[in-house]
């Protein structure tokens, strides 16, 4: 029978690299490692790893348990640790996956009167995850994930939290800062500037550019919108940003927001959870302060 040791051994030596530093990690013997595994394929009838030299290559069916693993065990470490929290009398914690960039500053508003109203709750922030943000929900690596684009699936649920408009950022002396909108061949000479995400799924991109055809002279990915915002100010580019973020800005930067496209380009923000967490007390009573938060 698969154990869970079976699945930990299988994802350690494909993290660590070899069975040696997969047993130190998991506290094993080399030869208790190496027993384990072998018992195992002796049961399934089949191997696990090929070996190559000095190193291990997983076989079809090692690759198809290690999915497994990668999938069964945050679980399990999951369910764990909620009901070691049961046993203590206490809440848990909120795991946040961000999929907006823009979304910190209006995060921090929420988060702080969440701590104050749940104080035996904690709350931690990912943004980086294994498999994407709807992977990292699948995946239980986080328990909620922000996100303008949500992807139904089955087992979740997305809730829309608030509705933002994007616009064009750009130097008040820039020769588009006086326009009531821009039209999307006036970026062919720009320099463009957005967070670092995939162009698929950046909105200036495929809701404006890419439907015209046309791309910026330049595309810049920058990580902060501090610094996004500073380059725009000095004239070294525009960008693409929620509105209220911009307007948020505009007291520390000599930066305006212009209209992309005479509609405009509407969007929400949505937080999505597992169908399985839609019951807890301390989930719904985030969802509901966020909704009701201003921008």
């Amino acid at each position: 029978m698969i154990e869970r040791i079976h699945l930990a051994i299988i994802r350690e030596v494909e993290r660590q690299g070899s069975l040696t530093a997969a047993a130190e990690h998991l506290f094993l013997t080399q030869s208790a490692l190496s027993h384990s595994i072998k018992k195992l394929e002796q049961q399934l009838g089949t191997d696990i790893w090929l070996r190559e030299g000095r190193s291990l290559r997983l076989t079809q069916a090692g690759q198809y348990l290690l999915a497994v693993a990668n999938r069964l065990l945050p679980q399990l470490s999951l369910a764990e640790e909620r009901l070691r929290q049961f046993a203590q009398g206490e809440r848990g914690t909120l795991r946040i996956g961000m999929e907006c960039h823009p979304c910190y500053q209006w995060l921090l508003k929420v988060v702080s009167p969440y701590l104050a109203a749940w104080p035996d709750v904690d709350v931690d922030v990912k943004q980086k995850f294994q498999f994407g943000g709807i992977g990292a929900l699948f995946g239980y690596e986080i328990d909620m994930l922000v996100t303008p684009d949500p992807l139904y699936k089955p087992g979740l649920l997305f809730q829309p939290v608030f509705d933002y408009e994007q616009v064009l950022v750009v130097h008040h002396q820039h020769a588009l800062a006086q326009l009531a909108y821009v039209r999307p061949e006036q970026l062919s000479s720009e320099t463009l500037i957005t967070y670092p995400v995939d162009i698929d799924r950046l909105d200036i991109y495929n809701q404006f550019l890419q439907p015209a055809g046309i791309s910026p002279q330049v595309h810049k990915p920058i990580e902060t919108t501090d610094i996004m915002l500073q380059m725009v100010a000095s004239g070294r580019g525009v960008a693409a940003l929620p509105r209220w973020l911009v307007e948020e800005y505009q007291s520390r930067f000599d930066v305006v927001p212009v209209k992309l496209g005479e509609q405009g380009i509407a969007k929400q923000i949505y937080l999505g959870i597992r169908e399985t967490d839609v019951e807890i007390d301390y989930v719904q009573a985030f969802i509901t302060l966020a909704q009701a938060s201003d921008l």
